[in-house]
């Protein structure tokens, strides 16, 4: 069993008030939240990767119910992303240990959630950022929660660091008019209308 060794967590909450043009009635919530780990892998060649995403599967629960809090609750909750950084000594394969984790655990916890988990991965030093691309959490081609939220840490990931991150928002942009399927209109029943 790989020790994927807990070093951080760290949450990001942003309250999006006016981004020009009409002031919302309520104001659009995106949350985020980072692990950095111990990278079990790094430094060699691991031929079996997948077996390792098992466990992790507790993080993924944990950094969502703690996303889900943040945001005050389910009630809402329409936007959803993940993102993995391997430090200097792992490669961009170990990110990938993420996709079911960090995905499965926000799908399972949001219930009807039917839509691909959108996923950025890649490798960098200490103070590498990353954006965590956001979709809509039951139809992919909702265009007013195409959006991104970068997040990163000052030290870490460190060479033998994975940084795991999750996210999720509520609401469309502030003053979304790029047409497409309007979020009232989605089916919700093949991840994509």
């Amino acid at each position: 069993m790989p020790d994927f060794t807990l070093r951080k967590t760290m949450l990001f909450v942003e309250e999006i008030h006016h981004d020009g043009g009409n002031v919302p009635k309520t104001p659009r919530q995106r949350a985020a939240m980072i692990a950095l780990v111990r990278n079990p892998f790094a430094g060699g060649y691991t031929e079996d990767l997948q077996s390792a995403m098992d466990d992790l599967k507790p993080l993924g629960l944990m950094m969502t119910d703690r996303l889900i809090a943040a945001l005050g609750g389910l009630g809402g909750i329409d936007g959803y992303g993940k993102a993995g950084l391997a430090g200097e000594a792992g490669e961009l394969e170990h990110t990938a240990l993420w996709h079911v984790p960090g995905g499965y655990a926000m799908r399972a916890r949001l219930g009807a959630a039917k839509a691909i988990v959108p996923s950025s991965m890649k490798q960098g030093g200490v103070g590498t950022r990353i954006d965590i691309p956001l979709g809509h959490i039951n139809a992919a081609y909702v265009r007013s929660h195409f959006d991104g939220m970068e997040v990163g840490v000052p030290d870490g990931p460190r060479a033998d660091e994975l940084l795991f991150a999750l996210a999720m928002t509520k609401g469309p942009r502030i003053n979304s008019r790029m047409g497409g399927l309007e979020a009232g209109d989605v089916v919700g029943e093949d991840g994509l209308r």
